[in-house]
């Protein structure tokens, strides 16, 4: 089988294809045929080899998790019935980038008739989070709430699920293509924060301060998001693509009884996470939530859309097609 293989820590030109033999199954393990595979901005750090004493992963290694294809082979402890069913699962952490992939068998969830396997991928890991945050954060109806990385698969995931709640979603990003798309799913008011006054577009949104933020962007714009809540506020400080989580003041956070939650909210145990995946794909099929893939990219191209996604060139999420 082909897969897409890390030679060594460092840029994207470090995945390279390779072929490997087809995986068997274990007792109670399924074999999937890889359809599409997710790809994470996470897996970008960790090949540049700067989440290494968190992810201790030592190349040669194929990374990749989220994968949705169809059952081609199960072990000896898993009904063979399965044979043939379109399926989600998750590869603990490595070896998704590929054209099978063994997986736990009680962890995979059913794709429901319907939903393309592109949305159901674009789904498994952005879909429990998003939904997590969400439920932590108790968006009311007429709450002011500020997304940062908005443009981003979880961040299209949190704008749609504030819109639905009644919120006034104000959504923040780069660029004029990804505020397009962000009032396309419900976002009441766009920010671009490339620009020195996107604070004071906030604040005229929200004069008395923002109810809720989820903060996806971190460092100093995460920072600048904290400045902007209002008193009794939630703050949801889960994203670094920079590198660092949000700024925060903790005095200020403490005077303002603003309650701040870190990345340990969504540090779900698989059952949860299976569950929730479930979940957020009946609502896809559904039509109550909508994924936005962005980008694909064959399974031979994988260095790419490592390089788009370092170089925020992506919009939604980015999948390999395998």
């Amino acid at each position: 089988m082909r897969a897409v293989e890390v030679s060594g820590f460092g840029g994207p030109e470090v995945l390279r294809v390779v072929e490997r033999a087809d995986p068997a199954p274990s007792a109670r393990q399924a074999v999937i045929a890889v359809q599409v595979a997710d790809v994470l901005f996470l897996e970008t750090q960790v090949r540049a080899g700067r989440m290494r004493d968190d992810f201790p992963l030592t190349p040669p290694y194929v990374p990749g998790d989220g994968v949705v294809g169809t059952v081609v082979a199960v072990g000896s402890e898993v009904d063979g019935a399965l044979i043939g069913d379109r399926v989600a699962g998750f590869a603990g952490g490595q070896g998704g980038y590929a054209d099978r992939v063994p997986l736990d068998a009680e962890g995979l969830v059913p794709v429901p008739d319907g939903l393309a396997s592109e949305q159901a991928v674009a789904l498994l890991h952005d879909g429990p989070t998003a939904l997590t945050l969400f439920r932590n954060a108790a968006v009311k109806p007429d709450d002011r709430v500020l997304i940062t990385a908005a443009a981003g698969g979880m961040g299209l995931l949190l704008v749609q699920l504030a819109h639905a709640a009644g919120a006034h979603v104000i959504a923040a990003a780069r660029g004029e293509e990804k505020l397009r798309l962000l009032r396309d799913v419900g976002a009441d008011t766009v920010v671009d924060y490339s620009g020195h006054d996107w604070a004071d577009q906030v604040r005229r949104a929200a004069p008395d301060g923002v109810d809720a933020v989820f903060d996806g962007a971190g460092a100093e714009l995460g920072g600048v998001a904290f400045g902007l809540t209002a008193r009794g506020a939630r703050f949801s400080a889960h994203g670094a693509p920079a590198g660092r989580f949000a700024d925060i003041d903790e005095d200020a956070a403490r005077e303002r009884e603003v309650t701040v939650r870190g990345i340990e909210q969504v540090q779900l145990g698989d059952e949860e996470t299976v569950g929730l995946a479930a979940e957020v794909l009946r609502e896809a099929a559904a039509g109550r939530l909508r994924p936005v893939v962005g980008q694909t990219f064959p399974l031979d191209r994988a260095a790419e859309a490592h390089a788009a996604l370092e170089e925020r060139r992506v919009t939604g999420k980015t999948v390999l097609v395998v």
